[in-house]
């Protein structure tokens, strides 16, 4: 592992101009950038220029399937889109299971139930299977509901669900999708390019997620990564104009970059030099190394203030964690979130039903010994006590 990736950048160290942060977004993203990725949106560009979409979009189309299918990148493909990650995974839904289809749901926490308001948003009929938000999706209940519903033609899982920090079982699910015939869809929101994964070895068909995690772009759009042959069917599905996946999809192809309407300029061009900064850092498998590294730290020294951790350690994922709050009733969580955003950190409050909890990321540009600065932070600010 590249030892320079757990040390946080001499230029960040030091900051006293106008464009500094007065905080570190330990969040699931929006997260914490660096200070080239931010400059990269200084300057202005022309949507129908060469220079734009031939040397901006086109690359970072390539580079994504690159990253995505890293055993077969010629057989993927990305498409860009604008608005949240939600609007694209409202693409997604919306355009690749057909009229006649139907849509299973593995849900266990708020962005699974998410993906299952969208579907009945856009009426799709759909089946969901709510695990809980402290389980993990039942396999074996999946495997069977898919030989006893020959209806179902696509499933759809959360790679990480943000609302614990849980890390799905993505390879056992898909092994049963796929088992199955059926057509696979993920969101991994939170998850793709801060963790090592392959779709072509796994047979995923389509792959969610936004410019503003582990990327460590800003927000503003997010993509959409598919075999050529699964969005090559797609076309005549869409319940949107603007969120047509396949008629985004052709533009860029037949268009040499261009997008269908006015594409985020700025934030493009940020997460042009985002993927630039992924590649010298050593890629995904180097900031994986980093992300599991702050979680180290951090875990450690909560756990010695005495926090603790929501989920066990084999279903945690490096990117967002959940503590219990302090079972002292002179606790408050706005006043500790308030004393740590002044101490220079915003954290993130609790999503768990009937749970009271908040919520650390560890993803973006952050590094381990900023989470040795917020543990002494939280020992400072921990006047429960």
């Amino acid at each position: 592992m590249n030892s320079s990736a757990l040390n946080r950048p001499a230029e960040s160290l030091d900051v006293d101009h106008e464009w500094d942060n007065p905080y570190l977004l330990l969040t699931p993203g929006p997260l914490s950038t660096s200070p080239t990725v931010r400059t990269a949106m200084l300057r202005d560009w022309c949507t129908w220029d060469e220079d734009y979409n031939f040397g901006i979009v086109t690359p970072i189309r390539e580079k994504l399937a690159a990253l995505a299918a890293p055993s077969e990148p010629e057989a993927y493909t990305c498409t860009l889109m604008q608005g949240s990650g939600t609007f694209s995974a409202e693409s997604m839904i919306g355009s690749a299971v057909p009229a006649d289809g139907k849509l299973l749901v593995l849900a266990n926490g708020a962005y699974g139930n998410r993906l299952a308001q969208i579907a009945s948003s856009l009426k799709i009929d759909h089946l969901v299977h709510d695990s809980g938000e402290l389980a993990p999706p039942d396999v074996p209940r999946l495997d069977q509901t898919l030989r006893d519903d020959s209806a179902i033609t696509h499933v759809i899982c959360v790679h990480n669900e943000t609302t614990t920090g849980m890390m799905n079982p993505l390879a056992e699910i898909a092994s049963v999708v796929k088992g199955h015939r059926k057509t696979f869809l993920v969101d991994s929101m939170s998850a793709f390019g801060g963790v090592p994964l392959d779709l072509a070895t796994l047979g995923i068909d389509f792959l969610v997620s936004s410019a503003n995690k582990c990327i460590q772009g800003v927000p503003g759009f997010g993509f959409i990564l598919s075999t050529r042959e699964a969005i090559g069917k797609t076309e005549g599905n869409a319940r949107s104009l603007s969120l047509d996946l396949f008629a985004q999809w052709k533009m860029l192809e037949e268009g040499g970059g261009k997008w269908r309407f006015t594409s985020p300029t700025h934030t493009v061009r940020a997460f042009h030099q985002a993927l630039l900064e992924l590649e010298e850092e050593g890629g995904i498998a180097v900031r994986h190394a980093r992300y599991s590294e702050n979680h180290r730290v951090l875990v450690e020294g909560m756990t010695t203030l005495g926090f603790r951790c929501l989920l066990t350690p084999e279903l945690q994922s490096p990117i967002i964690t959940a503590f219990h709050n302090p079972e002292n009733p002179d606790f408050s969580f706005l006043r500790f979130y308030q004393d740590l955003k002044e101490r220079g950190f915003v954290i993130y409050p609790g999503k768990v039903t009937g749970i009271n909890a908040f919520r650390i990321g560890t993803i973006g540009h952050v590094f381990p010994g900023d989470f040795d600065r917020l543990i002494s932070a939280i020992k400072a600010s921990m006047s429960w006590r």
